[in-house]
This record gives C-alpha cells, structure tokens and sequence, in this order.
C-alpha cells in the first residue's frame, strides 16, 4: 500500500494488509481484528473485507 495522507484516499473495501498498513500492525494481528464481533467485518466467500467508512468510524470510536 503506498502512503496515504488521508483516510479518503484509502480504498472503499480493505483487506489485511490494508488495516495493517494503516494502523501499523502486523498482518497476524490484522487478521485478528477482522475476527472480532466489534470490528466491521464483512465476509464475502472467505474474503474478509472493511468498508473505508465503518474502518475510519471504528478508529474515531476507538480513540474517544
């Protein structure tokens, strides 16, 4: 992923490499994330995706 300068220029859907990259994590913990009940998953096939506005939402609720 290259760098971004704001959430806007992040994809419509990201996939664990890109909520690793943003949050500086590792993909195993990613991968973690898009396994929790509180975080906005969606699962299309074995695909787990992250819709850009519910991610940016969860991080400004995670920060508060």
């Amino acid at each position: 992923m290259k760098q971004m300068n704001s959430y806007e220029e992040l994809p419509l859907t990201l996939c664990a490499e890109d909520v690793a990259a943003v949050l500086g994590i590792s993909r195993t913990n990613a991968y973690a994330l898009l396994h929790r009940e509180d975080f906005p998953t969606l699962h299309i096939g074995k695909r787990l995706l992250v819709p850009r506005d519910k991610f940016i939402q969860w991080i400004n609720d995670s920060t508060k």
